[in-house]
């Protein structure tokens, strides 16, 4: 019997970049990795239905804690028997902490030991969030994996204000292991802090990774810093982290992030970057960002991106759903919405293909060469 609810097996590395082919398994069913996890932030993926995301190939979703808390209320989702009974959702789900929300709401002084004061972007009303209160509502959400509340530190900070942040950080998740009530049905994961700082990394991996959990993630980067100083921090941190564990790298969605990520061995990530561009027309091909709103677009009888299989490939010109957007109709936000979930799902599967296959350095090497955006040097 497994010790974890939550477990994870490293099927292949790639022999090209040590990049990690996986399963992940919960109690709602397993996913292979590396996966990326669409995010439902309200208990739903913007625009689209349950069944829309589950035939595109998502195995796990991530949803917020803040938000749920804020409304409708963890308690009302457990009077409805759970989350994942609540949206209609029946594979894997991942819950955030609710900190990188509450910080965004703070300030400096509203950080204390005990938790992070805040007010409500809802009515303004005062709230205090905490470790023991995170987990109560993680607990009440019934999600597959859950996460301790941290500090998330802004960038820039100074190395003292980050080294007050990540030793707190490790004291938070003590309380919340102490807190979890649930420990044989939701997986607690750690989260690494440290800022732009390599000690702080090394200091904080060593100090959360001592606390025996079913698995870790990487917090605090990809929060405004330029990209070489993300993938230093990357560079020090994940081969600091423990190799039977899945390896969760937080809020990345970009497509060099996220091959990139994998190349350096992460198993798990997550973004609000699809949907958030869809509802906005931008849409994610292998060439780049298109704007389908653009006038060259009007008579463009063709598919937003040849060769995509995605159902508004398939179905639908970009010129129509251009005239969607410009007619203010919904459909156009949820097809834009639909072809960029699908495009970073099979991104992430033709990446394990690549790993299963030990040639993931020929298929990063092949994308950037026709991706325009940015990429690491070197």
């Amino acid at each position: 019997m497994n010790k974890y609810p939550v477990t994870f097996e490293l099927l292949h590395v790639c022999k090209q970049t040590g990049a990690r082919l996986g399963r992940v398994t919960t109690p709602h069913g397993s996913f292979m990795t590396p996966a990326f996890m669409p995010v439902g932030t309200q208990a739903t993926v913007k625009g689209m239905t349950p069944d829309e995301v589950k035939s595109m190939g998502a195995g796990i979703i991530l949803s917020n804690t803040y938000h749920l808390w804020m409304r409708p209320g963890s308690e009302l989702v457990a009077r409805a028997g759970g989350l994942h009974k609540f949206m209609n959702w029946d594979r894997a789900i991942l819950t955030d902490s609710g900190g990188f929300q509450v910080f965004s709401l703070a300030t400096p002084k509203d950080i204390v030991e005990e938790g992070v004061h805040f007010r409500s972007h809802i009515d303004g009303s005062k709230q205090f969030l905490t470790p023991e209160k995170s987990m109560k509502i993680q607990n009440d959400l019934g999600s597959d994996i859950i996460m301790a509340f941290d500090e998330c530190c802004p960038y820039p900070s100074t190395h003292e204000y980050a080294a007050r942040s990540q030793a707190r950080t490790t004291r938070w998740l003590e309380r919340c292991i102490n807190s979890h009530k649930n420990p044989d049905t939701q997986g607690l994961f750690g989260i690494i802090q440290g800022s732009m700082y390599e000690d702080l990394r090394r200091e904080s991996a060593a100090a959360i990774t001592s606390f025996d959990l079913p698995g870790y993630a990487i917090g605090g980067i990809s929060v405004g810093e330029p990209a070489e100083l993300f993938y230093k921090v990357l560079d020090w941190t994940a081969p600091l982290m423990p190799e039977d564990k899945p390896r969760y790298l937080m809020g990345v969605g970009t497509p060099d992030y996220l091959i990139e990520g994998a190349v350096s061995g992460i198993d798990m990530f997550d973004c609000v970057l699809p949907t958030r561009l869809g509802r906005h027309g931008t849409i994610l091909t292998n060439k780049g960002r298109m704007i389908v709103r653009d006038k060259r677009h009007e008579e463009d009888f063709g598919p937003m991106e040849e060769g995509c299989s995605c159902y508004a490939c398939r179905n639908y010109s970009a010129a129509y759903i251009r005239h969607l957007f410009k007619a203010n109709e919904i459909l156009g936000m949820r097809l834009a919405t639909w072809h960029n979930i699908h495009f970073l799902l099979h991104l992430m599967e033709q990446v394990r293909e690549a790993i299963a296959a030990d040639c993931l350095g020929d298929f990063r090497d092949e994308f950037f060469a026709k991706y325009e955006g940015a990429r690491r040097n070197g």
